[in-house]
């Protein structure tokens, strides 16, 4: 037994016209570049690349990659962000077989945001994604290297 129900070509030709209206809509707001908003590029106005080493009792220590000086300790139960945001990469650099002694790159941009990056793996933190509270423990390093060196 078969059950037909009519659908009246009127209604068929509008659902056409409409779904060739939106692929339409999106090809020209794709290749046109209509209503894209696009953020300008950034550059980085200061960089300090940081090797971490983790000392006995919990504490670690964060030193300039290029001239090894030491920029911070970070004392157990301390910046807690900090140390989390580290250990993090720190461990996706394990999974992935990569060398635990290449630096992370903490940048400073001009338009204002900072940025953590894995030299190793290629990944990137925007650190305000966590709040500008959180970000600022690593704004505080990159015055710390400035002054070590």
């Amino acid at each position: 037994m078969s059950h037909d129900i009519p659908v009246p070509r009127k209604l068929l030709g509008s659902a056409a016209l409409l779904v060739a209206f939106s692929l339409a809509a999106v090809a020209i707001g794709r290749f046109g570049g209509v209503g894209v908003t696009q953020m300008p590029a950034a550059h980085a106005v200061q960089v300090l690349d940081l090797t971490v080493e983790d000392r006995q009792g919990g504490s670690v220590t964060l030193r300039d990659a290029r001239d090894g000086r030491l920029v911070a300790e970070v004392a157990p139960g301390e910046d807690g962000f900090l140390r989390a945001t580290l250990r993090v990469m720190a461990q996706a650099r394990l999974r992935e077989g990569l060398p635990r002694g290449e630096p992370f790159r903490l940048t400073r941009w001009d338009n204002g945001t900072l940025s953590l990056d894995d030299v190793a793996s290629g990944r990137r933190i925007n650190l305000e994604a966590f709040g500008l509270g959180n970000a600022a423990a690593f704004a505080r390093l990159l015055e710390q290297g400035r002054g070590a060196s």
